[in-house]
């Protein structure tokens, strides 16, 4: 019983390497999410997902190393939390180092003009860009004024306001339908 218990338990790494080893992952996956873009956090399309995933199980064991134990566990993933709980707090205070940590957000649709230029560098499709409206509730990208590829790789869109003409036909047809209702309602008055 007692060895089940030192199995679980025990560590067969130095306490130090157990911390030292998630705050060398954590380093490496922030500078290297930053350089591979915008994109791999947006979770745009199966690829991106696939290689967000198969990262997670690639870096674990440079991790947690050899040791499997459950306090080897709790210790990096301690060490995980509280790294992140610092660096975010740090950050806070350091808006300039944030946004060079973070990065600047793209436009991507401007005036209503899909700026290509913009979809090559951050590696995004129209088809992609269209499906994340879609899922914003826009019917097509013609209904978008502006959509931006914020640093955390989510895509915000603006919708177009109606120009006055629409809004005044829009006036003019409501209008002449309560003129519509209103004549119907004499006329059953009347009959």
């Amino acid at each position: 019983m007692h060895a089940m218990w030192a199995h679980m338990f025990g560590l067969s790494l130095p306490v130090l390497e157990k911390i030292v080893r998630p705050v060398l992952v954590y380093v490496f996956l922030i500078v290297g999410l930053r350089l591979a873009g915008k994109r791999e956090l947006a979770q745009l399309n199966a690829f991106d997902l696939v290689v967000l995933l198969t990262l997670s199980n690639t870096v674990q064991n440079a991790i947690i190393g050899d040791d499997t134990s459950v306090t080897g566990g709790i210790i990096g993933a301690a060490t995980l939390l509280a790294l992140n709980y610092v660096v975010v707090r740090f950050l806070y205070g350091h808006e300039r180092l944030d946004r060079f940590v973070e990065g600047a957000a793209t436009v991507l649709i401007e005036n209503g003009a899909i700026r290509h230029d913009r979809l090559r560098k951050e590696l995004v499709t129209v088809a992609e860009l269209e499906m994340a409206a879609h899922k914003q509730g826009f019917a097509s990208l013609d209904d978008v004024d502006r959509a931006v590829l914020d640093p955390g790789g989510t895509v915000s869109f603006i919708a177009k306001k109606p120009s006055v003409g629409a809004t005044r036909h829009d006036d003019v047809i409501a209008r002449l339908d309560e003129i519509a209702r209103q004549v119907a309602a004499l006329q059953a008055r009347v009959t």
